[in-house]
């Protein structure tokens, strides 16, 4: 998993609220269990018209905000179903930062999981940011893990708060896997003292 340390880009404002998962990557697109290939499905339904045409109207199909990594919405972002391939497509569009007033419990837990990080800041303030993202792209929000920081285009630096551990692991880059592989040389001297104790466990048939 790639580390977050600070993120500075472009931010889309979505102001609406209660973003579910199937909004986010509708369900005819998770028979899918790779995490990469999802971005062009991202907000599907929204994104495009019912002949396959972008629908200009729709804020990530406009300039500049094709290309942002920052989203900005309003409460409850993520409800609706567990699906993990919610955050593996906001991720694989470019989204890394997603700022909210609130977040569903699984989505949220699902995008420290894959390296998205959820932002949780007063409805006031995520109206003040979306007024900032609507500058367009001379107007790029900073987000600073590190220092716990949202850092306006006019410098005005807002505090936000994250799990220390899930902090952690941002920071350095490390999903479920990446958490075991940093016990490895303690599991392998484990499995050596299994096999010298009970070698008949780890014969070959």
């Amino acid at each position: 998993m790639k580390a977050f340390t600070t993120l500075t880009g472009v931010a889309a404002p979505m102001p609406a609220a209660n973003i579910d998962t199937d909004k986010i990557i509708p369900a005819r697109f998770l028979k899918t269990i790779a995490r990469t290939g999802l971005g062009k499905s991202l907000f599907a339904n929204m994104r495009y018209n019912e002949d396959g045409t972008e629908n200009p109207d729709f804020v990530l199909n406009q300039e500049p905000y094709r290309k942002a990594e920052i989203l900005i919405a309003f409460d409850n972002f993520g409800c609706g179903s567990s699906r993990e391939h919610a955050p593996w497509a906001l991720l694989d569009f470019g989204i890394r930062c997603v700022i909210a007033p609130d977040f569903a419990d699984i989505f949220h837990s699902n995008s420290f999981k894959n390296g998205v990080l959820p932002v949780a800041l007063p409805r006031e303030v995520c109206e003040q940011l979306m007024e900032d993202a609507r500058m367009g792209g001379n107007a790029r929000l900073t987000v600073d893990l590190e220092r716990q920081v949202v850092v306006r285009p006019n410098g005005e630096e807002i505090p936000f708060k994250v799990d220390p551990f899930r902090r952690h692991l941002l920071l350095n880059g490390l999903d479920d896997i990446g958490q075991t592989m940093q016990h490895a040389p303690a599991i392998d001297g484990f499995e050596a003292k299994q096999r010298a104790a009970q070698p008949w466990l780890y014969a070959e048939t």
